[in-house]
């Protein structure tokens, strides 16, 4: 679904993404970590193409994005840290919206408009201007928003940020079902436990460079720490041990 080859991004004499490497498959929940500024979020916004590489492609589902950036933008979806919402909209305008920049069937989208607001516990809210929703509430708009196409790829940087444990439990949920029926996701966070419990293979960046790629056996053999957690693992392999904690 997703294929990177030698992707570089370079912001005057910065370096944030050098000659990324990845492929990935149908159905994967793949998750994506790293230190601060490392280059996840620069890594995303080249996927989606709000950004353009300074080198490398990337092909998704096959089409190569910068050759035909829209047929690829039909098949994603994309959850980001920082979302943005017309707050002078409701939260059914705000998918009717959704349904119109995507071409969708006007008479479907009341049916799946009604799915996902019961789903998030959203139905008493449908009606309701944006701007009075909470932080969650949003957070949750936003990922029906981004699933209401139906996307086969789903790109999301920090997907629990803001919401309570209930809901942070139905889009884990949502999330592994929609990967068993062949969704793909690539996923960032800094939620190593989350990344840990919920991927099935994780990839480590720093400084633009993905240094650790495997499931979380398989870090654990690279960063000879058989029996750690990730966190434990993500630290050894960064160089970020007890030392570094201390300093900082």
């Amino acid at each position: 679904m997703i294929s990177i080859n030698r992707l570089v991004k370079k912001y005057d004499s910065v370096l944030a993404v050098d000659e990324l490497n990845l492929e990935i498959p149908s159905g994967e929940l793949f998750g994506f970590i790293g230190p601060n500024g490392a280059g996840k979020t620069t890594t995303i916004k080249l996927l989606v193409g709000l950004l353009k590489p300074s080198s490398g492609t990337i092909c998704i589902d096959g089409i190569d994005l910068e050759q035909d950036p829209i047929r690829v933008k039909k098949i994603i979806g994309y959850i980001p840290d920082r979302p943005f919402l017309y707050n002078k909209l409701t939260g059914w305008e705000y998918l009717e919206f959704v349904a119109g920049m995507y071409s969708l069937d006007l008479n479907a989208v009341r049916d799946r408009a009604e799915k996902y607001f019961t789903l998030f516990d959203l139905q008493d809210f449908a009606d309701e201007l944006i701007e009075g929703y909470s932080h969650g509430m949003r957070q949750k708009l936003i990922i029906a928003g981004a699933l209401f196409h139906n996307p086969k790829l789903i790109i999301v940087d920090e997907p629990l940020v803001g919401l309570d444990p209930k809901g942070a439990r139905q889009v884990k949920q949502l999330f592994q079902d929609l990967c068993e029926n062949g969704t793909t996701i690539f996923m960032s966070t800094h939620s190593l436990g989350v990344a840990e419990a919920m991927c099935h293979r994780v990839g480590i960046i720093q400084k633009g460079k993905m240094i650790a790629l495997g499931t979380v056996e398989q870090l654990r053999s690279q960063a000879e720490h058989q029996h750690g957690d990730l966190e434990a693992v993500f630290l050894k392999l960064t160089n970020q041990g007890n030392d570094g904690l201390q300093e900082q």
